[in-house]
């Protein structure tokens, strides 16, 4: 029998219920596993085998983001990812979440390291998976203006928190540097692990000071990115409506969204995410910068060196995309749940840290708004992909440019996201590593 008899003859509301979803998983798939991981936590201990962590870690990550995501304005501002984080955190604070848990997890994260794959598919395969012409194309165009801007940012960003009586070494690294990093896969997690291994201290502390930062300046982004939609509709001459200048502009390929690799593509791209990686590691030992600074590296030196086949970049889009959709919400919750000290990250936001944040995001959008005329582009367009350097990665992108009501943008906000922050942590690492000598 077919499929589409089996469909058929299956009663129809099994398939509705199954067609319902808690983030990635079906109602009923997270219903049932549910309740099987408090029966196994009720009858002793959850096991720190991997079968059961995935369970456990995607679960909490599909329900804490299904729920952020629900909540009306909330959601506009990243909320999934914000709940996923944040939440856990203090959950396990306030030990609602049972001690015995957070220890399965804690052992799982320490000795799985995980997030090291997590980064490779996502730094390697949206390098890769990127078409090659916008990113050559864009990235010359908006070039000037990001960098312009994102050392006004930096030096006003800094000198505003040292008016407010912040350390400059710090407020650079911990407060402005991490708002222009690339968001938290992309960004706060390699930045932090490099701190980690400069400063030779736990990357969980590290992370929850550079946790608020990023996420209030994608807020404020989201925010600005909507007075400038207004003000594009008060002087339109100032507005390209989605195009950074006359002419047809630079329109994003569908071939990538659209192919379908091989489960040959896929695994190939995979390999090679693991091998520039495994180079990283030892470039490390030799040389010291981190890991995947140096893959990162790799990855665009092959992309602009056609260093890859197109079908092999089709299997790293699609790993980029498998990354991004399964992994990155169990990953943020055991971040949450495992990294993130509740009482470190409250004592990190205070009002000096506030007003670094936002001196930081205006000076972004602000820079780029006057060099697009410079550069003879649209100056609401040009401010845009500034202030998505400021952005919670891709998720940010997607919600400041709604904001804005310009998604033609999305190419060009990647290269900001994505080239801006690996840029920015590579400097960052580069500097702090000398530094800290």
């Amino acid at each position: 029998m077919t499929d589409s008899g089996n469909r058929q003859a299956a009663p129809p509301i099994w398939w509705r219920l199954m067609d319902l979803r808690i983030g990635f998983t079906p109602l009923p798939v997270a219903a049932v596993l549910g309740a099987t991981l408090f029966g196994l936590w009720a009858s002793g201990t959850i096991p720190g085998e991997i079968s059961v962590m995935i369970a456990l870690l995607g679960l909490g990550g599909c329900v804490f983001g299904e729920i952020g995501s629900r909540i009306p304005l909330f959601n506009k501002v990243g909320g999934g990812v914000i709940l996923t984080t944040f939440l856990p955190a203090y959950l396990v604070y306030a030990m609602i979440i049972p001690r015995d848990v957070v220890e399965t997890m804690t052992t799982f994260w320490k000795t799985s390291t995980f997030v090291y794959l997590y980064i490779t598919g996502i730094v390697v395969g949206s390098i890769l998976g990127m078409d090659r012409t916008v990113l050559m194309r864009g990235f010359i165009k908006i070039f000037i203006p990001l960098v312009a801007g994102s050392l006004a940012a930096m030096v006003v960003g800094t000198g505003v928190a040292m008016l407010m009586g912040l350390e400059m070494k710090r407020a650079l690294f911990f407060i402005v540097i991490p708002i222009m990093s690339g968001g938290l896969g992309e960004g706060a997690l390699p930045l932090t692990l490099g701190y980690s291994q400069i400063l030779g201290q736990p990357q969980g502390p590290l992370l929850a000071q550079v946790l608020p930062p990023i996420l209030l300046g994608n807020l404020i982004a989201i925010v600005f990115a909507g007075v400038l939609d207004l003000l594009g509709q008060r002087h339109p001459h100032w507005s390209g409506n989605g195009r950074l200048q006359d002419g047809p502009g630079i329109a994003p390929g569908a071939q990538a969204e659209q192919a379908q690799p091989s489960v040959q593509d896929v695994a190939g791209a995979v390999m090679l995410g693991v091998t520039l990686y495994a180079m990283g590691l030892l470039a490390h030992k030799v040389i010291g910068l981190p890991a995947p600074v140096t893959m990162l590296f790799l990855a665009m030196a092959l992309k602009v060196a056609h260093g890859v086949t197109p079908s092999l970049e089709l299997g790293a889009h699609r790993m980029y995309r498998f990354f991004a959709v399964a992994v990155t919400y169990p990953l943020l919750f055991a971040i949450g749940a495992v990294l993130t000290p509740w009482e470190e990250m409250m004592a990190a936001l205070s009002p000096a840290s506030l007003v670094t944040i936002l001196a930081t995001v205006l000076t972004l959008g602000g820079v780029g708004f006057a060099m697009g005329r410079v550069m003879s582009m649209y100056r609401i367009e040009t401010a845009l992909v500034n202030i998505c350097h400021s952005g919670l990665g891709g998720t940010g992108d997607v919600a400041i440019l709604t904001a804005a009501k310009r998604l033609e943008l999305m190419p060009f906000a990647q290269i900001a996201t994505r080239l801006g922050g690996a840029i920015t942590v590579t400097l960052a690492l580069i500097v702090y590593h000398y530094l800290n000598r």
